[in-house]
């Protein structure tokens, strides 16, 4: 036997209102920051901090922040740099076929050979820059500060400077201490830390 149940309809009921209701009032986000630049741009705040950002990047390009850490070699320091790399992913051509496999090394020297010396120095040390120019200064070598004013030098010395942003290159291949070259040596590159004499203090 089937039995039919039969639900009783819901009942709603009103409680009515107990106690003081207010009404949520949520401020307009945009309407009080676009009220907050209104006054910025009346009272001229705005057009003080777009100065003032433009002459600190104008400064930041001209002078980036020094590469901490690196400091003028006191003696000279001299290592081999293995570039090979172990490749995580297959590279396939535009066929799709595969050129080089998962998990194998390889070294970029075996493509493309490192034309010219890279040399790294501090732009702000007269010696370095003086020794620079005697020994690559007819050569393609490339610049490269860690410290100083590369517009400024470009300018001076007719020549690219380059900066290394951040210290990424200098860690990369370990140097500590400048002027600092790296050169090809068969299928590695040779780092070498360059100890100058010192500059001759002015007599009293």
């Amino acid at each position: 036997m089937l039995g039919v149940f039969a639900a009783s309809p819901a009942s709603a009921h009103d409680y009515g209102r107990h106690g003081h209701v207010w009404s949520i009032a949520e401020p307009d986000l945009l309407a009080q920051i676009h009220a907050r630049l209104a006054a910025m741009e009346a009272s001229g705040e705005t057009k003080r901090l777009n100065e003032a950002l433009k002459r600190k990047t104008i400064a930041r390009v001209n002078r980036p922040e020094p590469v901490a850490g690196i400091v003028r070699a006191a003696r000279k320091r001299q290592w081999h740099f293995d570039p090979t790399i172990t490749v995580n992913e297959a590279i396939a051509d535009d066929k799709g076929r595969t050129v080089i496999a998962a998990g194998a090394r390889v070294n970029p020297l075996d493509s493309v050979a490192l034309r010219h010396p890279l040399v790294f120095l501090d732009g702000d040390d007269a010696t370095q820059l003086a020794w620079a120019n005697q020994r690559f200064g007819k050569t393609g070598a490339k610049f490269i500060l860690v410290r100083g004013a590369p517009l400024q030098l470009m300018k001076a010395r007719q020549r690219r400077f380059y900066f290394d942003q951040g210290g990424k290159l200098v860690a990369h291949f370990g140097i500590r201490a400048v002027p600092a070259t790296v050169t090809q040596d068969g299928r590695r590159l040779l780092v070498t830390e360059e100890a100058l004499p010192k500059p001759r203090e002015p007599r009293s």
